[in-house]
């Protein structure tokens, strides 16, 4: 994984998280989505890690990460409005991450830089599996996806 930084807001105060130190010695899930509370990301995305959080971590997994370009405010509403308290709802808010992990796309006018829809699992700083969705369609990134390569 690259090294860059994440911010997160927990109980009214900003973290921000060195990647390299978060993802030293643990197992992460870390799910990416182009934009908080968007149809697709709202109906399916984020909802399916939410109910799955318990399954995942008795996998051994040490933690879940919903990762989009939008500012940690944001990110923290969304979470708070889709139970995601056993989640860590990042933000990169200027996609710097995003570009480092070649995983960025234009939008234009829906938003500018954001993030393609993936999933991937991080096992000490290593990606072992990688699931990158094509353009507007949601498969390969889900839950269960994950769930099944645990």
């Amino acid at each position: 994984m690259p090294v860059g930084q994440l911010q997160e807001l927990k109980n009214g105060e900003m973290i921000t998280h060195n990647t390299a130190e978060f993802f030293a010695n643990k197992k992460v899930v870390m799910f990416a989505v182009p934009g908080a509370f968007t149809p697709t990301c709202s109906a399916a995305h984020l909802p399916g890690y939410v109910v799955s959080a318990d399954e995942l971590k008795a996998k051994g997994i040490d933690a879940i990460i919903c990762l989009s370009v939008n500012d940690a405010f944001v990110m923290a509403a969304w979470g708070e409005a889709q139970n995601a308290e056993n989640l860590m709802m990042l933000a990169d808010g200027d996609g710097s991450y995003t570009k480092a992990l070649g995983l960025e796309m234009e939008t234009a006018a829906f938003g500018g830089l954001r993030s393609q829809r993936y999933s991937m699992i991080i096992d000490n700083g290593v990606v072992t599996n990688l699931n990158v969705e094509k353009p507007k369609e949601f498969e390969v990134s889900k839950a269960e996806t994950i769930l099944n390569q645990l």
